[in-house]
């Protein structure tokens, strides 16, 4: 049986959907499985134990005239495959017209209102209700597939060799790591760069062997030196310094991770990683670390969860992560630590 997948971004909507993978390979170990992604995001399932390939998608490249070439020879591989089942989990038109161009004998999807994708599919599953979480309605495309969904799988496989190379790079022996993530997507998803370092301050003097790693994209370098003077021997500021497998080790190895609503977030969890989750405009019942609800914090507003990109509470703008002091994370924090 040859099967695609097709979920292309963000990173934290690709970790979330790796459950699907893992059941359809358990469920048929003879399967050759590809994923259809994002270019960029491509280093993190490559080498997958469970994956015969992984598709790119150059999604910038492809924006462009000259490169319409490059996508046709992507479409004539896909429909060369003669896949047995394409799974869309990202519902949207690019997606759709890409897993119909596929041409697999059966299609199946999201029943997601946005772009018209489920006009493609054979199969639309619906989300159960709006509160749904994001990785129990990736996971309801498998019933109707006959494949039984359960727990009994490893979500995000290890890397010995990059788990190595991390150890040996950074000299993590000896130190007992807290992961640290001040950036997102949003700008309005950020718990103050300056309240993380006041968390810092007062983790660093109860817990005198831990060290911290900030992780971020290069975006965030910036957030990591602020936190980073709160306590600079302690510190390490790996904004941009890490590749995405690279990443995934650093959260393996901590003992916690403080984290805004982004992509890290959801590989912790998928880890089984003890975490505080800091939200504010999103809503956790949907996009929370999965198994993990009750270690989020949120400031209730009557505004939030607003699902948007941009604040519009003018009297307190950004209050709803504003509200979350350092001393009140502090306490979980040193809750899950002392566990």
């Amino acid at each position: 049986m040859k099967i695609l997948i097709l979920k292309p971004s963000s990173l934290g909507d690709v970790i979330q959907a790796l459950p699907v993978l893992r059941l359809l390979k358990l469920h048929h170990p003879a399967s050759e499985i590809f994923w259809w992604i994002d270019s960029p995001l491509a280093p993190l399932l490559e080498g997958d134990p469970d994956l015969a390939g992984v598709v790119r998608f150059e999604r910038r490249r492809w924006g462009r005239p000259q490169h319409w070439p490059e996508m046709l020879r992507s479409i004539r591989w896909l429909r060369a495959q003669k896949f047995d089942l394409v799974i869309d989990l990202q519902c949207l038109a690019r997606s759709g017209v890409f897993a119909w161009l596929a041409r697999g004998k059966i299609l199946v999807g999201l029943d997601e209102v946005r772009e018209g994708a489920r006009g493609f599919y054979d199969i639309a599953v619906p989300r159960k209700t709006f509160h749904t979480h994001a990785v129990d309605w990736y996971l309801s495309v498998l019933p109707p597939l006959g494949v039984p969904v359960h727990n009994n799988f490893d979500w995000l496989p290890g890397r010995p060799a990059i788990a190595a190379a991390v150890k040996s790079k950074w000299k993590t022996d000896g130190a007992r790591w807290i992961a640290l993530q001040p950036g997102a997507r949003w700008e309005n998803k950020r718990w103050p760069a300056e309240y993380f370092a006041g968390l810092v301050r007062s983790l660093a003097e109860k817990f005198p062997d831990a060290r911290f790693a900030i992780l971020g994209s290069g975006e965030d370098k910036t957030l990591g030196e602020i936190i980073s003077r709160a306590a600079p021997e302690r510190c390490l500021n790996l904004c941009g310094e890490t590749s995405l497998p690279e990443m995934i080790e650093w959260v393996r190895l901590c003992d916690l991770m403080v984290t805004n609503d982004t992509g890290p977030m959801h590989a912790a969890a998928a880890l089984g990683k003890p975490l505080v989750a800091l939200f504010g405009p999103t809503e956790p019942r949907r996009t929370g670390p999965y198994g993990q609800l009750e270690n989020v914090l949120r400031f209730e507003l009557p505004c939030s969860p607003c699902l948007s990109a941009h604040c519009t509470y003018y009297a307190k703008p950004n209050e709803c992560l504003k509200g979350l002091s350092p001393a009140l994370v502090f306490q979980l924090a040193s809750k899950l630590l002392t566990r």
